[in-house]
């Protein structure tokens, strides 16, 4: 792929899969981020939902549409975002990773952790995309230090998407109450985010050692891990947007971060 100007990177919190097919504040706000954008050469998407065994990347012309859920309208099961593939970014991202054999993938497709969000920042799907997987086995600072080697990504038009939540328990969620936020959740997102507009990206990997409210907020690393993608994506002089930060549902964080 071709220099061009450096691309931005973001982490967007995708909540519930309904989202793809909804009006509501978060995707009219995704929508908004994806015309002030530069235009992609392709997408590179960390998801929460590609867990695997060791590191893999999608390396097939036309990835399908996974519906990777259950329980909602056949709308959403019935959502294709027909978005092609690029092998010639899994080649590039394959090479720029020294810190572990990435393997090309030809089965998984895009999940709704991606094509959810992409769906409202490039509801045209002409733009490649390209999802990394996340290996469940690594720690937190396997994930941040192997991110930053795909920062070269930045200067050839890619764009780099983490998508998980901040916080996100769903064995906590307050069904009565979707527009608010457990008091611990929001104290949890607080401090998470003072850490990330401080740039204090150490203690964020470290996250396990934030406290209680932290410990519940995250209590597994998928949804978690594609904010660290973003962060150790950072360069020194660029600013941290934050936005849709709201809480849903009690123990899910809408909170969205934009660098560059």
């Amino acid at each position: 792929m071709k220099s061009t100007a450096k691309m931005p990177v973001l982490f967007l919190g995708h909540g519930s899969p309904i989202n793809a097919i909804e009006d509501n504040e978060f995707s009219r706000k995704w929508k908004q981020i994806g015309k002030a954008l530069p235009r992609p050469s392709a997408i590179l998407c960390i998801s929460a939902h590609w867990e695997t065994q060791g590191t893999f990347i999608t390396a097939m012309e036309k990835p399908s549409t996974i519906h990777d859920f259950g329980g909602f309208p056949q709308a959403l099961f019935d959502f294709q975002y027909p978005a092609t593939g690029s092998p010639e970014l899994a080649r590039e991202s394959k090479d720029a990773i020294s810190k572990t054999v990435v393997e090309y993938d030809y089965k998984w497709g895009l999940d709704h952790g991606c094509w959810s969000v992409l769906e409202h920042l490039f509801p045209e799907a002409a733009i490649p995309v390209v999802q990394l997987s996340l290996d469940y086995s690594q720690s937190p600072r396997y994930h941040f230090e192997l991110a930053g080697e795909l920062k070269a990504l930045r200067k050839k038009g890619v764009l780099i998407l983490g998508s998980g939540n901040m916080v996100h328990n769903l064995r906590k969620l307050d069904w009565f109450n979707p527009e608010n936020g457990f008091d611990w959740a929001m104290e949890a997102n607080d401090k998470l985010k003072k850490l990330l507009l401080d740039c204090d990206f150490e203690q964020l990997v470290n996250y396990s050692s934030l406290g209680r409210e932290v410990e519940l907020a995250v209590p597994s690393p998928e949804h978690f891990l594609p904010l660290l993608y973003a962060l150790a994506l950072k360069d020194k002089e660029e600013e941290i947007t934050i936005f849709n930060d709201k809480l849903v549902m009690g123990s899910i964080s809408m909170t969205s971060v934009k660098i560059g």
